[in-house]
């Protein structure tokens, strides 16, 4: 079978279910990427708290999720999540196995394991900000909550934004262990579009070009997004002059 006809979009052509597994994979790393913004946030606060255990708890958490293999977070996600779950099950008086949406297990497992990395983005860019800005804005009389608004939240965005690019490329790569749940993203269709056709290099080769065109892609939001930040901030301006 020519290769065209493989990749091509008619009843025996794989390029429709591989534009669909793209856009899967874009969606799963998405939601696992918004998954460890929350936890990351939660962890950087804990970790700048002051509070020793507060701190000791962030620490535990950055250093396991960072250190422990992802495939195997996933699978305590997926198979321990599908236990859980088909406990409850039983408990409530259903019979049989229920398993874990693949999907969930996935963007959660990927969005600990990114939550892990935020919290450290998220940290240094607090770090990062001016410590007279925030004095001066203690002396006259701003509030937390505008102190937030007005002061820490746009320069930690503004910081932390080359580092949740560097971020959102690892989740993009970690969301083709997603496969091994059964998702059909990237990598999965890959693998069953090479199986079933036994044009393995073909298919490895174009999913691992799919897998760049997403990287570049992304890149350049977030190289625009750095530029848009950057542009806004006056104070960025006067530091480069």
């Amino acid at each position: 079978m020519a290769t065209l006809e493989l990749l091509g979009f008619g009843s025996t052509g794989w390029g429709a279910l591989l534009l669909a597994a793209t856009a899967l994979t874009l969606a799963v790393t998405a939601a696992a990427l918004a998954i460890g913004a929350v936890l990351g946030t939660i962890v950087a606060g804990a970790k700048l708290s002051g509070n020793v255990l507060a701190v000791a708890l962030g620490n535990v958490y950055t250093t396991v999720f960072r250190g422990v293999p992802e495939l195997l977070i996933i699978y305590l996600i997926y198979f321990g999540g599908s236990s859980a779950i088909t406990s409850v099950g039983k408990a409530l008086g259903y019979e049989g196995f229920l398993g874990m949406p693949s999907f969930a297990a996935g963007a959660l497992a990927v969005g600990i394991i990114s939550g892990a990395y935020q919290a450290e983005v998220f940290r240094g860019a607090y770090l990062a900000i001016a410590k007279g800005e925030l004095e001066a804005a203690a002396a006259i009389g701003m509030s937390t909550g505008l102190r937030f608004r007005r002061i820490i939240m746009p320069q930690v965005l503004r910081f932390a934004i080359p580092g949740l690019g560097n971020v959102w490329q690892l989740s993009l790569k970690d969301s083709a262990l997603i496969s091994v749940t059964g998702l059909a993203e990237l990598m999965r269709t890959s693998q069953v579009a090479a199986g079933s056709t036994r044009q393995y290099f073909l298919f490895f080769i174009v999913g691992g070009c799919l897998y760049l065109i997403l990287t570049s892609l992304s890149d350049q939001v977030f190289n625009r997004a750095e530029r848009r930040a950057n542009r806004s901030m006056p104070s960025a301006a006067m530091g480069k002059a």
